[in-house]
């Protein structure tokens, strides 16, 4: 397990109110979202990316993957200079328990994806992989990893 603990960096987030609703920036889209548990995971995830000198450019949040001929949306995938995806993260609400169904989750999306590492996150809780395809296996880090 990775020891991060991203929940105590909420005030650094960019926060607004509208129409009785809470509204968090998105530096990735440009843009204001609605503030839900998990967005807000989300957004302290892609602060502490870029915090660690991932390029703001070199991270798409939420598109589309197709597994087995249905669509599905990741969370975050930061990709290689080479635009080599490098790290997929999936985001869960704080009050979301990280299980065996959040991993084959990730693994699903990951499916069409290969990525070398694999990181999911309540905010709380952090778990990280490193992928090794040809052995079929992983290896948990205690780190988040950065592209060279």
């Amino acid at each position: 397990m990775v020891e991060l603990d991203l929940l105590s960096h909420q005030s650094q987030l960019r926060t607004k109110q509208s129409n009785g609703q809470t509204y968090i920036w998105d530096e990735i889209r440009r843009k204001w979202l609605r503030l839900t548990p998990e967005e807000m995971v989300r957004q302290l995830i892609l602060q502490f990316l870029m915090e660690s000198g991932y390029s703001p450019r070199l991270i798409q949040v939420e598109k589309k993957v197709l597994y087995h001929g249905l669509d599905r949306r990741f969370d975050i995938v930061a990709y290689e200079k080479e635009l080599i995806p490098f790290l997929l993260i999936e985001c869960k609400s704080p009050k979301v328990q990280l299980n065996q169904a959040t991993f084959d989750q990730i693994a699903q999306y990951n499916m069409s994806l290969t990525v070398p590492f694999l990181w999911v996150s309540n905010g709380k809780q952090n778990f990280c992989c490193q992928m090794d395809y040809e052995n079929r296996s992983y290896q948990f880090l205690d780190h988040i990893p950065v592209p060279g």
